[in-house]
C-alpha cells in the first residue's frame, strides 16, 4: 500500500477540485464537447472524481478501474455507433483515463487516446485544469473526426456537461 497516495485520497477536498474545475472551466468544457461533437458522430462524457473511497485507494485499486465502472454508471456504452468515449479526471492522483465503446476503440488505437490523457495531465501538473481539459476535448475529438465523420441524423445521445462525483 502506498502511504503517500491514502493520504491524498483521504484527504482531498471536493472545494480544491471546485477551485480547479471553476464554473467557468465546466462551461469551457462543455462547449468544446458541444464543437468536437459537431464535428463527429461520436459521443464524449466528461467525469471528474476528487478521490477514491480511502478502502478502495488503500486496496491499490487504480484509476483505470475505476474509469471502468464510471464508464458503465454513466452509459457511455449506450450510444447508437459504439463510439462513446469516457474522459475520467481522478484529480488526488492527476490521473486521466480515456476509454471508448467498442466501435471507436477497434479503428482507434489506443495510443491516440493516451497522448490526449497525457498532455491533459501535464497541463493539470502545470495548475492549467480549464487548458487542460479543452485540450483534452479536443485532441478526442479530432480522433473521431476522423473515424466518425458527423451524419445528418445525428443527435446528442450523452450529457455534454461535465460530471463531478
Amino acid at each position: 500500500m502506498d502511504s503517500g497516495r491514502l493520504f491524498r485520497h483521504l484527504f482531498a477536498s471536493r472545494w480544491l477540485t471546485h477551485r480547479r474545475f471553476t464554473d467557468d472551466a465546466d462551461a469551457a468544457i462543455e462547449a468544446a464537447i458541444r464543437a468536437a461533437e459537431a464535428r463527429s458522430s461520436g459521443e464524449i462524457r466528461f467525469v471528474i472524481e476528487t478521490a477514491l473511497d480511502p478502502v478502495a485507494a488503500g486496496r491499490g485499486h487504480t484509476a483505470r478501474e475505476r474509469a471502468l465502472d464510471v464508464f458503465g454508471q454513466f452509459r457511455v456504452w449506450d450510444t447508437e455507433l459504439r463510439n462513446g468515449v469516457l474522459i475520467y479526471v481522478l484529480v488526488a492522483d492527476r490521473h486521466v483515463e480515456i476509454l471508448a465503446d467498442r466501435g471507436a476503440a477497434a479503428l482507434i488505437p489506443a495510443s491516440g487516446w493516451e497522448t490526449a490523457a497525457r498532455r491533459m495531465e501535464e497541463e493539470f501538473r502545470a495548475g492549467r485544469y480549464r487548458e487542460g481539459s479543452v485540450a483534452g476535448v479536443a485532441a478526442v475529438g479530432d480522433l473521431l473526426a476522423k473515424h466518425f465523420p458527423a451524419r445528418a441524423a445525428d443527435r446528442d445521445e450523452l450529457p455534454n456537461q461535465p460530471a463531478l462525483l
